[in-house]
């Protein structure tokens, strides 16, 4: 159960007008879902709302350790509570048949139902309104609150709309307009970018969702005005959005403390020189492809900062896996050479994302385009480079290139079983980072991180925010 007395100091921090409502966040426990509802959390901190975080001890833990671009003391009205999974044997929503089905980490993640609705009725108790703003791949965990008679339910997508879009079209079967048409009837199905058990798991969040689908995305206006209006046609409803929701200015004051050893390096590199390298938290990368990845960025000539780690280890203490660092073999001499000739840097751990994009010496991004890393590298100004590996990547890149037109395409989605050479990459990194077509490219993309930035200050972001806390306020 909640502790009552944490909730009861919770509420003394309010006015009696702001403490009608409460606001409940539940992530989806990997890092690329935490990150944007932290995010979330920190904005609508903002207008004096109490924010219960919701997670398990490490998945909170890693929130808050991964956190980039802000100071969660800044925001002391968070509240993060952890939440522990009821045991297997004595759960008697999950079937043994759906455990068989979705594996273990799956599983575990459906085992905090039944800790979740006794927090809800908790906090439903104390609150005239509680809105529980949920992960889209949450839904099922939460379908309880419907049955409380002062919570509502809001689903959060951390895909780009672009992608929900297309999702929504192979449910409903509903006709979109030329060229959008087109353009999503060339993109791979969907089981060929997921595997058997996380389409069974999507399946189960999506019957969750049908009584409460409208949406909140990390997403606007300038980016995707187009498939917003798109998808509320879809799905008959109200879809805001409101990002990106990572910090769009980072603050160029940095204490020792707080101070990332890479930014020593990338302060001595000339503007738009160095192009970063990082392929997310779900991704590891074989050794030959390590080996063809190192030779292509060391012929390519061009200065880079490469985060080379494995994927996180789902459900485990990734903080403890950052502290002890990754082991890479990379080839003979390869870092000596780079150290030498000060043209690289490499970072084997996490390393601050998003105050590294925003570094003046960035300007390019090879990435595997899960949609927070194109989000941020937008937000920042910076093209480029797209390596897509699974889940909704494929989808991204084609915004990225074929919509957006701010990046190119380093390894076809077609020929994702084939190893990248490096001449391939070599060829992509000069193409992005010293041709014409990658500097009108950065052209592009600096034009939409303005209108990005002021869609966030006083625009379309922040009109649609505005729209939502009155929403649920109402």
């Amino acid at each position: 159960m909640a502790d009552l007395f944490d909730l009861k100091k919770h509420d003394q921090i309010y006015n009696e007008e702001t403490s009608q409502t409460a606001i409940v966040i539940v992530p989806y426990l990997e890092q690329g879902h935490l990150n944007p509802l932290l995010n979330l959390s920190r904005i609508i901190s903002s207008y004096k709302f109490p924010v219960f975080f919701l997670g398990t001890s490490t998945s909170n833990r890693q929130a808050k350790f991964r956190l980039s671009g802000w100071d969660i003391l800044d925001f002391p009205t968070i509240r993060f509570h952890d939440l522990v999974p009821v045991p297997p044997d004595s759960c008697s929503s999950v079937s043994a048949a759906v455990m068989e089905k979705i594996g273990s980490f799956f599983t575990s993640i459906l085992l905090l139902r039944e800790p979740i609705w006794e927090f809800l009725q908790e906090v439903s108790s104390r609150y005239r309104r509680t809105v529980v703003i949920n992960d889209s791949g949450m839904s099922w965990v939460v379908q309880d609150a419907v049955s409380m008679p002062n919570t509502e339910c809001y689903c959060f997508h951390t895909i780009s709309v672009f992608t929900a879009l297309s999702f929504a079209c192979e449910t409903t079967k509903k006709p979109l307009p030329s060229p959008v048409a087109e353009i999503i009837a060339e993109l791979p199905p969907r089981e060929n970018t997921f595997d058997s058990e996380t389409i069974e798991y999507i399946k189960m969040q999506r019957e969750s969702r049908e009584f409460y689908s409208v949406g909140l995305h990390n997403s606007c206006k300038e980016i995707e005005g187009v498939f917003i209006d798109l998808l509320e046609e879809q799905r008959e409803n109200k879809q805001w959005a409101i990002g990106p929701l990572n910090p769009v200015e980072i603050s160029k004051k940095r204490s020792s403390e707080q101070t990332h050893k890479c930014f020593s390096w990338l302060d001595k590199q000339e503007r738009n020189s160095v192009i970063y390298v990082s392929f997310g938290s779900t991704t590891t990368l074989s050794k030959e492809q390590i080996n063809e990845l190192a030779f292509g960025l060391e012929q390519s000539g061009q200065k880079f900062i490469w985060v080379l780690r494995g994927a996180d280890k789902k459900g485990g203490n990734n903080i403890e896996n950052v502290e002890r660092g990754s082991n890479f073999d990379l080839p003979e001499g390869f870092e000596e050479r780079i150290k030498d000739k000060e043209v690289g840097f490499i970072e084997k751990n996490w390393a601050p994302q998003l105050e590294i994009l925003a570094h003046g010496s960035i300007g390019g991004f090879m990435s595997h385009c899960g949609w927070n890393s194109c989000i941020e590298s937008i937000s920042m100004g910076v093209p480029m480079a797209a390596w897509p590996i699974h889940s909704d990547q494929p989808r991204n890149t084609v915004l990225i290139t074929k919509v957006l037109k701010i990046g190119i395409v380093v390894r076809d989605w077609e020929n994702g079983d084939e190893l990248v050479s490096a001449t391939k990459i070599e060829n992509a990194v000069r193409n992005l980072m010293d041709s014409a077509e990658g500097e009108e490219l950065r052209r592009r993309v600096m034009e939409l991180s303005s209108a990005v930035k002021k869609s966030v200050k006083n625009g379309s972001s922040r009109k649609e925010m505005d729209s939502f806390v009155a929403h649920v306020t109402r």
